[in-house]
C-alpha cells in the first residue's frame, strides 16, 4: 500500500455498470477537494488529478477498469479511505 514514506495508494476496480462517468467522477472530484495534498488517479500509465472531473473523465473507466488512487499525504488518509469506499461501493448507485 505504500510507496513511499508519504504517499499511500490503493487499487480498485470499477464495479458500476455505466463505469466512471460524470456523476461518479463529481462525487470523488468534490471528495479529493478537501484533500490538503494532491490527490491522483491512475489507470494504467495515465495519471489524472482527482479534483479534476474532465482529468478523471479522460482515463475513460469503464466497468472492471482496474485504477490506483494516490494521496501525497498522510493526513488525507481519510480522503484515500472515503474514495476506495465510494468506487469499491458503486458509487452509491
Amino acid at each position: 500500500m505504500t510507496n513511499s514514506e508519504s504517499e499511500l495508494t490503493r487499487q480498485v476496480v470499477i464495479v458500476n455498470e455505466l463505469g466512471l462517468h460524470a456523476r461518479a467522477a463529481a462525487k470523488i472530484a468534490k471528495l479529493a477537494g478537501r484533500s490538503r495534498a494532491s490527490v491522483w488517479i491512475r489507470k494504467g500509465s495515465a495519471k489524472a488529478d482527482a479534483s479534476s472531473i474532465l482529468d478523471i473523465l479522460a482515463l475513460e473507466c469503464e466497468k472492471g477498469s482496474k485504477i490506483t488512487i494516490s494521496i501525497e499525504n498522510k493526513a488525507d488518509s481519510d480522503i484515500l479511505e472515503a474514495i476506495t469506499e465510494l468506487v469499491e461501493g458503486g458509487f452509491g448507485e
